[in-house]
Formats: structure tokens, C-alpha cells, sequence
């Protein structure tokens, strides 16, 4: 039964997931591009040395003679080519994320229609033949000749190659080395990364096969308009050859228009109406997220000869007069304020903490951006302060604000944000992480000024936008709406992020 149904011509379900595939590949290509312009330089190590990248794609130089940060490095990007374009690395995740949810999806329907109707014995191999066929045809194709019509079955033996390359190696490898550059799975399962050589040889396969997929994108759209055109898209459109090829032309037209236009739209209405699409794009994001990665805990344990020598800094330190003299005086008389909904407020030295139970812990840094480090922090387990404040039981989210302001945080471009504070916000199950501290050292040593002094935020299961460096204090919450511009942060309320920061 199976051979038969596989010897009819292109079903309708096949040609419906292409035509999804041909859209959501395109969105989760140009938002890559966007989300690979913050941080555009590719490692095979964790360090993340700039100096000993593999590839480079911008012309900027890390100065040795003065503070240069990640955010300098980023790239703002045409329209043209990323989604949504220029200096949107939020708007540009929010997008991937939704794109890659519906091509997993339309993915995951193909394979199971494919070897549900028998479509699966025209596309796999079953016979080490194909491979001196395949480059036969190879051979007829680089020597500009085209393969008969009887070679097709219906692919011809390099097609067939080709296409079982891409659903069963590139698909599966780029959902895979997307997993790796979760924190989250990080965190929880430090041996996965390990199969891609790290979070930053995952990161760099992930680009070598997002190139594959735009490579094999350009030479199939060019073999189908060239080799056979009539037939290609008479099956395209109908999944047959007894069709009429004019109206097969007119409505992959009007089909590659719409797509074209989506594209189009995309950028533009996203660049208008970022807030808006913030929330229309996180409404399906957001909850997907949250089931999948945020319950998950991290259990690293990094060994001393893992930490990275170089560890990129993100945000200058705070500007203002009353950090300039805590500064001064090695922090002696700085005090970090807790209060909100809890029996007990408290002020807290840095004397005062380091009498708690120390906690130390060697993890992997993940910067929204792309970059990474391995570092050792010694600090002060958040539920242990926890304890002693006593949170009401209305209490449910915990606001960390930093001494920061925006003009140390962001680029001086985005005028709105300079004088707005520097928060964030986590919940209650994160606070209690195992591996939430409020970290004092650094490496063994006192916390850099560019790294946070005198006190920062470890949240090691998200990315490295919601762990406050500067703290100046802590407020627990039972709603964070009324807070900044209630969007769970600065980087939410100014650079559209995702209040969740698992991926």
C-alpha cells in the first residue's frame, strides 16, 4: 500500500509543509542574522577571546588601553537583511523564537506524514547505489548539461541526497546546537554542551548550518527555475504533471509574493510598533518557554582549570556620585536594603553578608549576546537571605536595583533610557534556585568594578541581562506592572527583551 501511495505525485500535505517550511526558514534566517549582529564573532572555546575568534564579521578592534565593552562590539544591521533589523537583538529573539516553534512544529508534522503515507522510500536511501548515481549527477550538472527527465523518480539521485541531508542531519542539528546555547539546559544538563564542544561550539555549528541551509536554499531555488521548469513547478503547485502550467506559474507567483511580503512587513511593523510586537510575539513565546525551561534547575560543577581567562564585561560601571564613594572606601559603609513584603527589612553590609553560610560555585556565563565565560563566584545563597527577611506570603517576584543608570547600560542612541534606573525582576522559584547567590568574589578575589562590585546577582539558569551587578537593593513584590515601565526590567522596558531569560 505504501509503494503505491508513493508512486501518486506530490500529495497535498507535502506541498502545504513545503510552502510553511520556504516562510519560517526565511524568518528564522534573518532573525538569526540580527541575533548573530550583537555579538558578531564566532569561538570554539568558551572564553570567548575576541583575539582567538575563527570568524570575525565586523572590523572593530578590542582596545588594550581602555574599558571596551560587549555592547561596543555590537552591529546594527539593515532591514534588508535581519529581522527586524538595526539595534533590536530583543525584537530579533522574540521573532526566532516564534519562528522556530512553528517550522519545529510543520517539521514534525512532515516526518510523521512522511513515513505515515510511505513519501519516506522516495526521499531515504535504500542502496549504497545512490552514491556513484548521485555523482554521476553531480558530474551533469558542474559540466552545465541537464539530467533527463527519466532520471527523476521523482528527485534524481543528488536531489534525493540532498533533501534527506536537510530534514534528517541539518534540521535535527539545528534544533540540537539551539538547545546548547540554552542556560538552562546549561545548567541543568552540563554534559550536553559538551557534545558540541561547549556553548560556544554549538553556537559556532549552529551558524555553519544556518550558511547550509542558505547555500541549499539558493542552488534549489536555481535548479528548479533551470532543470525541468515546467514539470518542477506543475508538481510544486498541483503535485502533478496533468495540470495546466500557467495557472501553476500564476499561483507560485502570487505565493512567493505573499511570503515576500510577510517578510516585508515583518521589519517594517516591528520597527513602528516594537512594544506591540513585543507582547504579540511573547504571548506565544513566553508560555512555551516557561513550560519547557524554567522549572529546570542548574547543577554545574565546573572544575578551577575550566575557568576562562578572558571574561567580556557588559555595562560600565555607575556614574554617580554616592557609588564613586562607596568606591572609594572599598564599599565600608555600603548597604544593601531589603524590604517590600517581608516581616523583617534589612541592611546588609558587606561584613554583614560575608557572615552568612559562603557558598562557592564555578559556572558558565551566558550573555544575551552570545558570548560566554566560566568564572567562580563566592557569595551568599538568595534563599538564605530570604529566611531572615521573611517573605509575606503575597510576595512573588524579587526587584534588583542596581546603582546603574541607562547611560551605562545601553548605547547613547536610545536617548529614552539614559536616565532611567537599572533593575530586574526574577520570581520566588528562581530566588530559591540552589545556585541563586548574591556573589561578593570573583575568581577568589573581590568583585571587580567591571564585573559588579560590590555585589551582584547570579541567577545561573538565565541569561546574563537579569543578574544585577551594582546592587543597591531588593524589593519583594507582588506585581511588577508598577515598576519601570512594567515590563519585568530595564532591558524589557527599553530593549523589548523577554522577562524570561531561560534561552
Amino acid at each position: 500500500m505504501h509503494t503505491i501511495i508513493a508512486s501518486l505525485g506530490f500529495p497535498l500535505w507535502l506541498r502545504v509543509t513545503h510552502y510553511i517550511n520556504l516562510l519560517f526558514i526565511g524568518l528564522l534566517i534573518r532573525s538569526g542574522i540580527q541575533i548573530l549582529a550583537a555579538h558578531p564573532r564566532l569561538y570554539w572555546t568558551d572564553s570567548s577571546n575576541p583575539r582567538k575568534a575563527w570568524l570575525k564579521l565586523t572590523k572593530k578592534k578590542v582596545p588594550e588601553d581602555k574599558l571596551y565593552t560587549s555592547m561596543d562590539d555590537e552591529e546594527p544591521v539593515t532591514p534588508v537583511l535581519a529581522l527586524p533589523g538595526k539595534d533590536n537583538l530583543g525584537l530579533g529573539r522574540h521573532w526566532h523564537f516564534f519562528s522556530v516553534i512553528f517550522w519545529a512544529l510543520n517539521g514534525l508534522i512532515y516526518v510523521i506524514l512522511l513515513f505515515a503515507t510511505g513519501e519516506w522510500s522516495r526521499l531515504i536511501p535504500t542502496s549504497w547505489s545512490i552514491i556513484p548515481d548521485a555523482w554521476h549527477t553531480f558530474l551533469t550538472y558542474i559540466t552545465f548539461h541537464i539530467p533527463p527527465a527519466s532520471d527523476f523518480h521523482p528527485y534524481d539521485p543528488l536531489q534525493q541526497l540532498a533533501y534527506a541531508g536537510v530534514v534528517f542531519i541539518l534540521a535535527p542539528l539545528m534544533i540540537l546546537t539551539g538547545a546548547a546555547m540554552s542556560p538552562s539546559i546549561e545548567g541543568r544538563f552540563p554534559w550536553y554542551i559538551k557534545i558540541f564542544g561547549g556553548k560556544q561550539g554549538a553556537r559556532s555549528i549552529h551558524f555553519l548550518v544556518m550558511l547550509a541551509f542558505t547555500i541549499f536554499v539558493i542552488i534549489h531555488t536555481a535548479l528548479v527555475l533551470i532543470v525541468h521548469f515546467t514539470d518542477n513547478i506543475r508538481n510544486i503547485v498541483f503535485g502533478t504533471l496533468n495540470s495546466d502550467v500557467g495557472a501553476a506559474i500564476l499561483i507560485a507567483v502570487i505565493a512567493l509574493v505573499i511570503v515576500a511580503a510577510i517578510y516585508i512587513w515583518a521589519s517594517w511593523y516591528t520597527l513602528r510598533h516594537k512594544r506591540t510586537m513585543q507582547h504579540a510575539l511573547g504571548t506565544l513565546v513566553d508560555p512555551v518557554r516557561h513550560a519547557l525551561l524554567h522549572r529546570e534547575k542548574s547543577k554545574q560543577h565546573y572544575k578551577q582549570s575550566d575557568i576562562t581567562p578572558y571574561f567580556w564585561v557588559n555595562g560600565r560601571p555607575p556614574e554617580c556620585e554616592e557609588y564613586k564613594r562607596h568606591a572609594v572606601r572599598c564599599f565600608a559603609d555600603w548597604k544593601l536594603e531589603i524590604g517590600g513584603l517581608v516581616e523583617h527589612p534589612l541592611s546588609l553590609s558587606l561584613g554583614d553578608l560575608r557572615e552568612l553560610r559562603v557558598q562557592k560555585q564555578i559556572t558558565k556565563h551566558n550573555c544575551i549576546q552570545g558570548w560566554s565565560g566560566v568564572a567562580e563566584w563566592t557569595g551568599v545563597l538568595l534563599s538564605d537571605v530570604l529566611h531572615l527577611v521573611k517573605p509575606l506570603p503575597e510576595a512573588r517576584y524579587l526587584v534588583f536595583t542596581s546603582y546603574q543608570k541607562g547611560k551605562e547600560s545601553v548605547k547613547p542612541e536610545l536617548k529614552e533610557a539614559q536616565d532611567a534606573t537599572f533593575y530586574e525582576v526574577i520570581d520566588m522559584e528562581l530566588a530559591n534556585h540552589p545556585e541563586t547567590i548574591l556573589a561578593y568574589e570573583m575568581n577568589g578575589k573581590p568583585l571587580p568594578l567591571e564585573h559588579g562590585a560590590p555585589l551582584r546577582l547570579r541567577v545561573e539558569t538565565v541569561l546574563g541581562y537579569k543578574m544585577v551587578k551594582y546592587l543597591r537593593s531588593i524589593e519583594l513584590v507582588a506585581d511588577y506592572s508598577q515598576i519601570g515601565l512594567g515590563q519585568g526590567g530595564f532591558r524589557e522596558d527599553y530593549q523589548y527583551y523577554g522577562r524570561g531569560a531561560e534561552i
